[in-house]
């Protein structure tokens, strides 16, 4: 059941035409090209005439469906472009930057010219966005304008609109804003893929990283989140830029492992009809907390980051710092404009789902396993849609679920996933060897094996937590459950087989032993 919010009234603007006031009404849905349409249609113009809109000032409109409304007293007028007025605009963008130059070095009145450059740079970005982001000249115009923008709040001794450029790591890597329209190609999905999205069964290992970006921009269209958030297509692609550069490239946790836990959810939220369940804004919370859930991950755990105290260690107090830290690097790259996808959505709103995603992230600190599956232990026999505690519990144990999914897939697929996690742990446990930092066994390169590694984890993890959530969702059992029985039996027949050719290279040794004696 989705919220109400995602009925939207028509929006109107008014146009001067030829000295006449001219009424347009759109849905917010429609597309720019549409709405464009529609203006040449106003306008007396033919339908594919290349136009631009202006305010009364001459400040240049956005065509699109979150466009500013106006008035009858303060109209917009709609002006055709002729194909040599791209090079004079180019043109005009050198000359106002030359002015502006000019008037820098002559006086150093900053505070004076801050204002006055500010806002020309303002229209000019808007218009080097409109009339074409690839043009080598006009990105050339906006890296001077920034480059001037930068030297004016240095010698200013401030800082204003500055996006915020957040230190992630330690070797310096810092979130630089996407300000062009994203160049992943648009893949078309196929239809078998399409279903195959839906399913614990998917192959995650054939994609590269554009597919995958095109994969999770069509689950949050298919989902109706973008609707229901009113989010604009290209932000959404630039969001998802912006995540997959924050991914590092660990053997594990990495973007690949990122879309891994978003396809399962996205195929939990199918297989057990949580569309029908829970509210959009639940479904894009939990969507979204998974796509978010290890950015930046470092590919050393919480108890290196304690023990070696690290940054992020003494910044969270000891407590869960790689959650927090993911927490705080998705907010950051929301807290850009052209990658907020929660931006048309009301403060009070945004606080919630704030909340709600910071809540989702910090569960996946495997310390706190047992303190949620036993708090949701105690509400599943009578589990309460309606009940907000109840909800968010589920939503919790939803997120662990498919952050610790992989042995829920086909052996082939699984399979390398625990090699990758078998590299990572020997790096960091190599690490604590040098730095003479406690090593736990199952990270030592020494002692585990992966059929050691993977037994206990779901027999005793992976098992329990599942069968707890079928209790609520039956339908799971034959498809995420079984899988889980198998691969316990199938990693518990292989220590099987190292434990007897153990056994044997021991007697081996024994014998060899023995006859050296008798000799």
């Amino acid at each position: 059941m989705g919220s109400s919010s995602s009925s939207y009234a028509p929006k109107t603007i008014y146009l001067d035409v030829d000295g006449k006031v001219q009424k347009v009404i759109f849905s917010r849905h429609c597309s720019p090209c549409d709405i464009k349409e529609l203006l040449c249609s106003s306008s007396n113009l033919p339908r594919n005439t290349a136009i631009m809109m202006v305010d009364p000032e001459g400040a240049m409109v956005s065509i699109d469906p979150t466009m500013p409304t106006n008035s009858p007293n303060s109209l917009y007028k709609v002006i055709p472009l002729s194909t040599g007025q791209l090079g004079e605009k180019e043109d005009m963008f050198q000359n106002v930057l030359s002015q502006v130059a000019e008037q820098f070095s002559r006086a150093f009145r900053i505070n004076e010219l801050k204002t006055e450059v500010t806002n020309r740079l303002a229209m000019l970005e808007k218009r080097v966005e409109l009339e074409g982001l690839k043009v080598v000249e006009i990105e050339k115009c906006k890296n001077d304008l920034k480059k001037l923008r930068d030297e004016m709040m240095s010698r200013a001794g401030g800082r204003v609109n500055c996006p915020c450029k957040y230190n992630f790591s330690d070797d310096g890597k810092k979130l630089i804003p996407r300000r062009d329209v994203p160049s992943y190609p648009k893949y078309t999905l196929s239809q078998e893929t399409i279903e195959a999205l839906k399913k614990p069964t998917f192959d995650v290992w054939h994609w590269e990283h554009n597919e995958m970006l095109s994969c999770l921009e069509y689950m949050y269209h298919d989902l109706g989140l973008v609707k229901e958030f009113n989010m604009n297509p290209i932000t959404l692609k630039r969001w998802l830029l912006g995540i997959q550069e924050n991914y590092r490239n660990n053997p594990f946790h990495n973007f690949r492992h990122c879309f891994c836990v978003s396809q399962m959810m996205y195929g939990m939220i199918h297989l057990c009809n949580l569309q029908e369940k829970l509210t959009l804004t639940d479904l894009g919370v939990l969507m979204t907390a998974a796509v978010c859930h290890d950015l930046d991950h470092p590919g050393y755990n919480n108890t290196y980051q304690i023990n070696a105290r690290t940054e992020l260690a003494v910044r969270y107090n000891d407590i869960s710092p790689l959650e927090n830290h993911h927490c705080a690097v998705a907010f950051q790259i929301l807290s850009l404009p052209e990658c907020n996808i929660f931006a048309n959505v009301e403060p009070e709103a945004f606080k919630q789902i704030r909340q709600a995603i910071i809540t989702l992230i910090l569960a996946t600190d495997m310390a706190r396993h047992g303190e949620i599956l036993d708090s949701f232990k105690h509400k599943v026999d009578n589990f309460d849609f309606t009940n907000e505690e109840h909800v968010t519990c589920l939503k919790m144990v939803l997120i662990k679920c498919c952050d610790i999914s992989n042995e829920v897939r086909p052996t082939e697929v699984a399979e390398p996933w625990v090699d990758c996690l078998l590299e990572e742990y020997f790096m960091q446990s190599d690490r604590e060897k040098s730095e003479g930092l406690p090593v736990a066994p199952f990270m030592d390169r020494d002692k585990v094996t992966k059929p050691t590694a993977q037994i206990g984890f779901i027999k005793f993890v992976l098992i329990p937590m599942f069968e707890t959530v079928m209790k609520l969702f039956p339908q799971i059992e034959e498809i995420m459950v079984q899988p889980l029985r198998d691969s316990r039996d199938h990693y518990e027949e292989l220590k099987q087989i190292d434990d007897a050719m153990t056994e044997a290279q021991k007697k081996k040794t024994e014998n060899m032993s023995l006859g050296g004696k008798k000799k």
